[in-house]
């Protein structure tokens, strides 16, 4: 299906021309009937050679631009109708001065009433002002005209038009809304891109709602794939929920904004206080120009933007176009510090727009960046942010390791936090090259020595093992050592102790000379054996017992006994 809106000064025949050409008469309100005047949208559709046309019918009336630009924002191509009685109007200028900003580049020129006057004046004029937009086909008709060469100019108008995503994210700006009884609340609006389906889940001002059925020109439909005209029913939804400019979204794939940067096309002067007219929103800014052709807009409600969406704003006081805008950054940073406006300026100025430098991708996507940056699971990080990352995670350890040197190393989570990386998942990459490693939670350098403090008590142990090897040092002995809980753990941990229970620590060999003497008993043995044969206490002797018992090197008899394995 194509989507094509008209455009054009009033009572040049736009609404006429949609009826010769599709049988239905757009305007629907009884207002408009009696009035013969278009005021609303009005929608009609048909089909020429092939392919299924749907047109979007605007007022020509100043006083119901907004109207128009509801029904054009997100419509790619435009039929421009003008009177060849009447040529150029001023309402004609106002609608091409909409299109022109909103970018509309696919454009047909129909001259009307080409059998009241010489339609040669109103072409050249009209053609001279549509320059901007681009080429554009002519096709002059007089009333009740053959309509063929339009039918033709329509299908060359809309062959020209880009191919739409199918599989793009989902945003249908709601141009009406209504209660149909039986049904429910009825949306309609202009599919520019993506697929919808009946049954789908989506987001509607925040909240989730449910497509309960579908409709695309007069038709029920299970699926309908841009471009499109589409009205929607939604399931459970009340009808003073939804208004015009609200957005149909897929959930959680969009970024709500109220503040976004902007390049901007002036068409004169640009007021502090206008209207920003995007898809089929309406919504009233404050503007702080950013140097010559950018601005800040901060909306009166967030809207669902990404960048390159275009728009446009208008000064509805001076009944005028003030610029076109094409989004450029949907989450800006702040302009507190002095000079800091000067610098975006020139940031914007020259095209240095740049995504957050750590971000998850679908946030990136939904801002309207490109994944460009390393991927590290869900997140896109830059190089430059990845080496300051590294670089800080370095010196944090080593900062860390200086206050805690007999730490077992520093926690994964403490580093993360003082990296300033947003997920632990990060962390391995900001240590890759660093010579630091993760383990059981922790970061630490491979190799670490021990402080010579704890090596010289340890010297002093080692000393007294020799002779009595299971003579465990009592608390008061490790403290005149200077060996305190984590120095004790961090020597077990080197090798340069064995624990046998809390504050009972041997020699690292303890263990195997234990065996050793315990094989040169009558085996089994009892407890008070094995004691005195260690030469110990029973403080010692019963745990280091149980730690042979734990490591298969004894076995206990019935009687409560042991014997070697």
């Amino acid at each position: 299906m194509y989507v094509v809106a008209t455009a054009g000064h009033v009572d040049h025949g736009k609404s006429t021309l949609v009826e010769r050409l599709t049988g239905t008469w757009p305007d629907r309100l009884a207002e408009e009937q009696r009035r013969g005047l278009t005021i609303e949208l009005g929608f009609a559709w048909t089909e020429i050679d092939g392919r299924r046309l749907a047109f979007v019918d605007v007022p020509g009336h100043e006083r119901f631009v907004p109207n128009m630009l509801a029904g054009v924002g997100p419509v790619p191509a435009v039929v421009f109708v003008v009177a060849a009685d009447e040529g150029w109007m001023p309402q004609s200028a106002e609608h091409l001065a909409a299109l022109d900003a909103l970018g509309v580049r696919h454009a047909l020129l129909v001259v009307t009433k080409a059998d009241l006057a010489d339609p040669g004046p109103a072409t050249a004029e009209a053609l001279s002002h549509l320059a901007v937009l681009g080429s554009c086909d002519v096709v002059a008709i007089g009333r009740g005209g053959d309509l063929e060469p339009v039918r033709r100019a329509l299908c060359a108008l809309v062959d020209r038009l880009p191919a739409p995503d199918p599989a793009a994210d989902l945003r249908l700006w709601v141009d009406r809304a209504f209660t149909v009884r039986g049904a429910g609340t009825v949306v309609t609006g202009t599919l520019a891109g993506g697929t919808l389906r009946a049954g789908d889940e989506l987001e509607l001002a925040g909240e989730r709602v449910t497509v309960r059925g579908l409709q695309s020109l007069g038709a029920a439909e299970t699926e309908v794939t841009a471009v499109a005209r589409v009205a929607v029913n939604l399931r459970g939804v009340d009808r003073d929920r939804v208004r015009r400019g609200d957005a149909l979204l897929t959930p959680g794939e969009w970024v709500h904004t109220s503040e976004v940067d902007v390049a901007v096309r002036a068409q004169g002067e640009l007021h502090r206080e206008l209207v920003l007219h995007l898809g089929a929103a309406a919504v009233p800014v404050h503007v702080r120009p950013l140097g010559t052709d950018a601005a800040r807009l901060r909306l009166r409600e967030p809207l669902p933007l990404r960048i390159g969406d275009t728009g446009l704003l208008r000064d509805p006081g001076e009944h005028r176009i003030a610029a076109g805008i094409t989004v450029l950054d949907v989450r800006p940073p702040p302009l507190r510090r002095r000079g800091a406006a000067r610098t975006r300026a020139a940031e914007l100025a020259a095209g240095r727009v740049l995504p957050p430098p750590i971000a998850r991708a679908s946030e990136l996507r939904a801002m309207g960046f490109p994944l460009t940056g390393k991927r590290i699971g869900e997140w896109v990080v830059d190089d430059a942010a990845l080496a300051r990352a590294r670089e800080e995670a370095l010196s944090r350890f080593d900062e860390w390791s200086s206050r805690n040197p007999v730490a077992a190393g520093m926690p994964v989570e403490a580093l993360r936090q003082a990296a300033g990386l947003p997920a632990a998942e990060l962390v391995p990459a900001a240590l890759d090259g660093t010579g630091l490693v993760i383990a059981d939670g922790l970061v630490r350098r491979p190799g670490a020595g021990l402080p010579a403090p704890v090596l010289s008590a340890l010297a002093r142990l080692d000393e007294r093992f020799r002779s009595q090897p299971f003579r465990a040092p009592e608390a008061d002995d490790l403290t005149e050592l200077g060996l305190g809980a984590r120095e004790l753990a961090a020597a077990v941990r080197a090798g340069r102790l064995t624990r046998i229970a809390d504050g009972v620590f041997l020699g690292p060999d303890a263990v195997p000379r234990a065996a050793e003497v315990l094989g040169t008993l009558p085996q089994p043995f009892t407890v008070s054996e094995a004691r005195r044969a260690l030469d110990t206490t029973r403080r010692v002797a019963v745990p280091l017992l149980e730690l042979l018992d734990a490591r298969a090197i004894t076995a206990r008899t019935p009687d409560s006994r042991r014997h070697l394995r």
